[in-house]
């Protein structure tokens, strides 16, 4: 079946060269579709990392980032990042920084460290600007000050973006250090398109096909589970060897598969993912774009293998759960119980200087799993948690944390955690987690 014009769009858009400029009216005229269709097509093309929109210069097709650079910048985004004006370079904008060097000192030792693919933060020393640009390094200028008219001239020449920025020298470079932080955390969640495989057609089955091509399919593939599509190349169900027992080899697929089975699409995380397949006993999920078009499949044995291998990775960024608990220091009692103890710091506390309800949650939930990943070789999901606030816990104040297995069973386990201050319980919580075995 021919693609969409919504899907002819995006294949037009990952067409076009790195550095391209496109506009809804371009799009429109080119493919002759409404407006509103090339629209529709340029965000998802943005949310899809193959486009960077930019204010004052338009929408620009970039290179799309591979997820072991995904804390790389491009120079859009950092434009994009600290509300930047472009003054020149904008053919450059597409590019990635390798870094970024903060030009606070004196230009024989600052160049030292200005190479091809950086980025220089500076102020307004039109002679640095320059310089910065011939050693092949991006120029942004703080302080909202402009650049002369060669060094734009310079930057056009030589595709290298200069940008101005309203914050000051330390503003910016928090700024930006905080988006690559953010891209480290987003690194660690593996999504269901890391691991699916790259023009790989899988084996699928139409609905108006028999049983005895079912047959045929499980012979030349050694497989026993397909998706099943119709005339539109949607799909519509799923068919397992146990779901063709009994049906003559002549009646159509359509009569013994599942219908409306469970999807995933690629931006779906592969925790959830694994969590769907256990939770329901499923061993293949198809995975499906936007239109329900097939994509792919995943096992659950490559989501476990991929799980598996990323718990080997190192640590790339700490999620708010995680910064909250760094304070915390893991003891033994001397009833031979795990304690986890630390302080309440301000970043805690609500606006009472009382520590706030979210963040009590965290702290027992990142216990609780603590303990049960020594006891358990998997990933955990959290299902259920009640939380009781007995007293407000006061800034400053050294607060043990108690988790305790009431129940472990092989998927789910069950908890008791209590946080007490000068030994008297201060909050109290049940929880259930499920967990994903590896």
């Amino acid at each position: 079946m021919l693609p969409t014009k919504h899907e002819q769009i995006l294949q037009y858009i990952e067409g076009l060269e790195v550095g391209h400029k496109i506009s809804v009216r371009q799009i429109s005229k080119a493919l002759g579709v409404s407006d509103g269709t090339a629209y529709r097509a340029i965000k998802e093309a943005e949310m899809k990392g193959l486009v960077n929109t930019i204010e004052r210069v338009g929408t620009v097709r970039i290179e799309k980032k591979q997820r072991s650079d995904i804390e790389r910048l491009t120079f859009a985004e950092v434009v994009n990042i600290i509300d930047g004006t472009v003054l020149g370079g904008k053919g450059g904008l597409h590019k990635t920084l390798n870094r970024f060097v903060i030009g606070a000192m004196k230009l024989e030792a600052m160049m030292r460290y200005v190479e091809p693919g950086n980025l220089l933060i500076v102020g307004n020393r039109d002679n640095v600007h320059r310089i910065s640009l011939e050693r092949g390094a991006a120029v942004l200028i703080t302080g909202g000050f402009d650049a002369t008219d060669k060094v734009k001239q310079l930057a056009d020449e030589l595709k290298l973006p200069v940008i101005s920025s309203s914050y000051d020298t330390f503003t910016v470079a928090a700024m930006i250090n905080r988006a690559i932080y953010d891209r480290l955390i987003k690194k660690e969640i593996l999504l269901v398109e890391d691991m699916l495989a790259k023009k790989h057609t899988p084996a699928y089955l139409r609905a108006g096909e028999t049983i005895a091509r079912f047959h045929e399919l499980v012979r030349e593939t050694a497989h026993s589970r397909y998706p099943v599509i119709d005339e539109s190349e949607r799909v519509v169900g799923m068919v397992t060897a146990k779901d063709v027992m009994g049906f003559a080899p002549e009646e159509r697929i359509e009569k013994a598969m599942t219908k409306n089975p469970i999807m995933v699409t690629p931006k779906t995380s592969l925790a959830s993912a694994a969590h769907e397949m256990v939770w329901e006993g499923i061993e293949l999920l198809p995975v499906v774009s936007d239109q329900r078009r097939l994509l792919g499949v995943i096992s659950r044995q490559d989501v476990i293998k991929s799980l598996q291998y990323m718990q080997k990775q190192p640590q790339v960024g700490e999620t708010i759960q995680e910064l909250s608990f760094r304070g915390f220091e893991e003891t033994v009692d001397r009833h031979g119980q795990t304690v986890f103890r630390g302080q309440v710091t301000p970043q805690m506390t609500d606006s009472l200087g009382t520590l706030s309800t979210g963040v009590c949650t965290s702290l027992i939930t990142e216990a609780a799993l603590r303990m049960l990943r020594r006891l358990r070789r998997g990933d955990l999901a959290v299902q259920n948690m009640t939380l009781y606030t007995l007293k407000p816990i006061q800034l400053e104040s050294v607060v043990e944390i108690r988790p305790r297995i009431l129940d472990l069973g092989r998927k789910q386990a069950k908890m008791d955690i209590e946080m007490t201050f000068d030994n008297q319980v201060v909050a109290k919580a049940l929880l259930t987690a499920h967990t994903i075995d590896r």
